[in-house]
């Protein structure tokens, strides 16, 4: 009698292979919900030396470089600036321009992809949206600063007085003003709404101050389904609400220049061009960001992983060559055009005194993206990655300063020229408005869950692996 044998199902290698594949992605990653509490909360609450010296450094750059220089600029008068005729823009309004570009991320970052359901942004999204805050807080202070007598600051607010008083609303400082608390208003609630329920979990989680600031920020939040229900209602209106809001504020800031009757100012391209190149310098600083807060902080290579990286720098590349085409047409344009005071300006700018600087905004924005991110390898290596995104931002204020000061030194009338060199307050200002917007990141990255714990879960539970024939594809269900 012959022996029975017994069939033993195999799991194919091919398949295997796929499936470990993916578990290299966040999405098909799960970990229980409260073992992703205590690593986002463990992260929260854990300091060390080295973060309190780095607290107490930047602290001290942000006392005498940025508040002591200013105050200093104040009693002295800003004779100690370098703006003189004909430049009387200068690192001031550069570093204005260059924060709200920065703060465009956290909304283009948050705000688009949510509204296109792209699902890489779920763990990174609160990192965006705070530095959208924090860079609104750094540039606000530029028109204070650039005003000079600061003491009537609110000259620039339009308040009913008995005199019948109002701004000057054809000022570019207005219009800054208005455009500026608009966003930073808007831009603080759309961060605060998918907060709540991360509030709400630290509160449960924590003791002392610490249980009564979230107590309080969280609202009494339950997680009913009533709550869950009204919560996503009122993110995906805000999301849809603020995109016009993004592209309004940086129009207005173009329009500071583009109104103008200045030479190589006066362009209808400079609302696109302006927002393409908020956006890349943005999305730049992002990358940045999620590599230090992944290299510094306790369980962020869970949540910030290298497919996030690499999503990342694609979206790099694209606006990286959008900026190229808008700034090429903004210059073939103008030179066509036959305007001879804008073809000396363009001249000067690739030939003349500060032609490097020119030189150096080309390669930073256009030919280091473009030789390197369209590699794979490249844009999943972090210290790669750290390096581009830091070179491109450094593109972008050069670019900043191409427009204005170098602009402004060379208009029609070839004896009233002049070369502009920032001076020492204005670098110490900018060098203290750097230091406050890490300042304010370090701070709030112990205060604020910096992981939407609850989107990551969300996502993890609509994402799924199946079998198509040999091979293992993933899915996404919707959620309602």
């Amino acid at each position: 009698m012959a022996a029975e044998t017994q069939s033993i199902p195999t799991v194919h290698p091919a398949a295997h292979d796929e499936e470990e594949d993916h578990r290299d992605q966040l999405m098909f990653d799960p970990r229980p919900r409260e073992e992703m509490n205590h690593m986002v909360m463990d992260a929260m609450t854990h300091t060390t030396p080295r973060y309190w010296l780095a607290v107490g450094i930047l602290g001290a750059i942000v006392a005498v470089c940025l508040f002591g220089m200013w105050g200093y600029m104040i009693a002295t008068g800003m004779g100690l600036a370098g703006i003189r005729k004909p430049v009387y823009w200068g690192v001031f309004i550069v570093l204005l321009v260059f924060w709200i570009g920065i703060s465009h991320a956290g909304t283009f970052v948050s705000a688009i992809l949510r509204v296109f359901k792209a699902e890489f942004r779920r763990p990174f999204t609160r990192a965006a949206e705070l530095m959208t805050t924090f860079g609104l807080a750094a540039g606000a202070l530029y028109p204070l600063v650039h005003l000079g007598r600061v003491w009537v600051f609110y000259w620039m607010i339009p308040y009913p007085n008995a005199r019948w008083l109002w701004p000057n609303f054809r000022s570019p400082l207005v219009w800054d003003f208005l455009a500026i608390t608009t966003y930073l208003l808007s831009s603080t609630i759309y961060l605060f709404l998918p907060l709540i329920p991360d509030l709400a979990m630290a509160r449960d989680r924590t003791t002392g101050w610490r249980h009564f600031i979230y107590k309080t920020l969280s609202l009494g939040w339950r997680g009913t389904e009533a709550e869950w229900f009204r919560l996503r209602k009122a993110i995906s209106i805000f999301a849809v609400a603020i995109i016009p809001v993004m592209f309004s504020v940086h129009t207005i800031v173009s329009w500071d220049f583009a109104v103008a009757q200045t030479a190589a100012w006066n362009s209808t391209i400079f609302g696109p061009y302006f927002i393409i190149g908020a956006i890349l310098s943005g999305v730049s600083a992002v990358v940045t960001i999620l590599i230090i807060l992944r290299s510094t902080m306790k369980h962020m290579d869970y949540f910030i992983r290298p497919e996030h990286i690499d999503a990342l720098g694609k979206l790099l590349l694209v606006f990286s060559m959008a900026w190229g085409y808008f700034f090429f047409n903004d210059y073939m344009v103008s030179w066509y055009g036959g305007y001879e005071a804008v073809r000396q300006i363009l001249t000067l700018h690739a030939s003349g005194p500060s032609a490097w600087i020119w030189y150096c905004m080309l390669i930073f924005n256009i030919g280091i993206p473009w030789l390197t991110l369209w590699n794979k390898k490249i844009r999943r290596t972090p210290w790669a990655m750290f390096i581009i995104t830091l070179l491109i931002n450094v593109g972008m204020f050069f670019e900043r300063y191409t427009i204005i000061p170098m602009t402004l030194g060379h208009q029609r009338m070839p004896f009233d020229w002049g070369e502009y060199s920032p001076r020492l307050p204005e670098i110490s200002i900018g060098i203290g408005s750097l230091a406050l917007f890490m300042l304010l990141y370090l701070l709030a990255s112990r205060v604020i869950p910096l992981v939407p714990v609850w989107e990551v879960q969300e996502g993890q539970e609509a994402h799924s692996l199946r079998k198509v024939g040999k091979t293992t594809v993933p899915s996404v269900a919707e959620l309602e």
